[in-house]
């Protein structure tokens, strides 16, 4: 017994020699280098010719380091931290609206359920003139601005004068800053009598409960299968993304597995817990679909639990890790690769600089990858077999999906494209839903009556298009006889996200939209959703 703790002792204290040993080492090769930075940025602070700031010396060498290590280390300023990180934990602290910079004044688009502002009464359509005494109104406010103004400590206090439509007066509103959610779900609603659909965002703190609530809602009317939609999302906490995908899988399942040089290899397995372990499942992706994203994806595509959709994922397959500075900034390291269940590593290659990588996106529609599948090159050594059907799927760069939809390549959506990105379209309907608020309520009581009856009729389009050429937009009869149709439907649907929410802004936006059309396609034909599982 003796001897047996005496070796158990040794062993231990082998370890122990050996961390302390590796820690020795990697200490001797940071020490010498790091003492000769500082001597560096001592000569320069005393004998440069000109004046120099040696912070941002310092941190521009920073960011200089992490971009050669890969594209996804970064170096986050102690001014930046808590913004970066206020949308993955899933709260601010602020008023509670969301807003528009409205011909040059503040306009509350809509009030937070729940929030200080909806408490005290300001309403959508309201000017907000003042804030804390201060006129803001006609200033050339930026939404930079208003985030200073608005955002603060919770419990603390701020005074806005505010002017209502048809109220002579200006309304003055004192409001106490509170705790305000981020939702990462964007919409959750029945497409038909059996299918749900799911959006989300990103994945953040509060991802996995805002999703159970939603499962819980959709399975009170008959939710039998699901469209989780997962398109431009780009990704967020590591445990999120293991809480979402565990609603699907049975228990035991291998979700995802990390490893790195430094870090150990970690197995996430799936639990008996989960809202969502039968009925059919398809994931939407596309290339804007990377790091969470992908890990839910993967894992659905390796278990044979579901199909995905879409086009090609990011590529990114690698974990960061928070580190803070001495002054309160922040990196974020990567510290390991993650693998799906099956053993593929999605990460897209980055060997030939930051440049390159950033440019993929340009590469796969120079290649035409973006609308014909044919024209994807696969890496045979990167082949690799589902579980549980031995369907093959590669790694090497995103994930593929099991139906390829091509992204539309009309270039009748050009004109169109010119009224979204000088913000013609969304400035259009601000200004109608400003104007007609009051009688599209009253004619159209609720949504379902919105969605149903509402029309964008030819003057709003006419108005549209003047609008657009008093800033310069050429009008374009040919491109507009084309796409007519998507234009009343973002019209609409910008108009729903004014009068509603995100959710109904969806429900219209996702009318005849390509990825969901052949989702139901698939759900509601005979045999196709296990034919195409099984790998016909």
């Amino acid at each position: 017994m003796v001897n047996r703790i005496n070796i158990f002792s040794a062993v231990k204290l082998l370890f122990i020699a050996l961390a302390f040993a590796s820690t020795i080492s990697y200490g001797q090769e940071v020490q010498p280098n790091q003492q000769k930075f500082a001597r560096l940025l001592r000569l320069i602070d005393s004998y440069y010719v000109d004046s120099t700031n040696i912070g941002k010396l310092t941190e521009d060498a920073i960011v200089k380091v992490l971009s050669e290590l890969d594209p996804h280390s970064v170096y986050i300023p102690e001014k930046d931290v808590i913004k970066k990180s206020e949308g993955l934990k899933g709260n601010f602290e602020g008023i509670g609206i969301s807003f528009n910079i409205f011909k040059d004044t503040l306009m509350v688009v809509s009030t937070i359920p729940g929030g200080p502002s909806e408490k005290v009464g300001l309403h959508a359509g309201d000017r907000i003139i003042t804030v804390d005494n201060k006129n803001i109104a006609g200033i050339g406010l930026k939404n930079s601005d208003v985030f200073k103004m608005l955002k603060g400590k919770k419990g603390t206090l701020v005074e806005l004068e505010v002017k209502r439509k048809n109220n002579p007066e200006l309304l003055g509103f004192k409001i106490i800053r509170d705790k305000i959610p981020i939702h990462s779900l964007d919409a959750s609603y029945m497409i038909d009598e059996t299918t749900g659909y799911i959006r989300l965002n990103k994945f953040s703190a509060t991802t996995a409960e805002e999703f159970n609530t939603a499962i819980a809602e959709l399975k009170q009317k008959k939710l039998e299968n699901l469209i989780f939609d997962l398109r431009n999302n780009g990704g967020g906490f590591l445990r999120a993304a293991i809480k979402i995908a565990d609603q699907f899988l049975d228990a035991g399942k291998m979700i995802v597995y990390t490893n790195g040089l430094k870090q150990p290899r970690r197995d996430y397995f799936s639990s008996p817990r989960g809202n969502f372990k039968k009925g059919k499942l398809i994931v939407l992706i596309n290339e804007g679909s990377a790091s969470a994203s992908e890990i839910v994806s993967g894992a659905i595509q390796d278990w044979d639990r579901g199909l995905i959709i879409g086009r090609r994922s990011f590529g990114k397959g690698l974990v960061q890790q928070p580190f803070f500075l001495p002054d309160g900034s922040m990196v974020r390291l990567t510290t390991a690769h993650y693998y799906t269940p099956c053993g593929r590593c999605i990460q897209k290659p980055f060997e030939n600089g930051l440049k390159n990588y950033r440019e993929d996106y340009m590469k796969r529609v120079q290649h035409g990858e973006m609308f014909n599948q044919d024209s994807i090159n696969f890496d045979e050594s990167q082949k690799f077999m589902t579980l549980k059907n031995k369907r093959v799927v590669y790694g090497g760069g995103g994930i593929m999906p099991d139906i390829f939809v091509p992204m539309d390549t009309s270039s009748y959506y050009r004109y169109f494209n010119k009224l979204r990105r000088n913000n013609i379209i969304n400035t259009f309907t601000t200004e109608y839903v400003d104007k007609n608020r009051e009688s599209i309520t009253k004619k159209f009581s609720n949504f379902k009556k919105f969605k149903n009856k509402f029309e964008v009729t030819d003057k709003m389009i006419d108005k549209l298009v003047a609008m657009g050429e008093k800033e310069g937009i050429e009008k374009d009869e040919e491109s507009i006889g084309h796409t007519i149709r998507f234009i009343r439907k973002e019209i609409k649907a910008l108009i729903a996200r004014n009068l509603y929410t995100r959710s109904e802004f969806f429900q219209i936006l996702n009318v005849d939209d390509d990825c969901i059309s052949k989702a139901l396609e698939v759900i509601k034909k005979q045999g196709e959703y296990d034919r195409l599982l099984a790998g016909g």
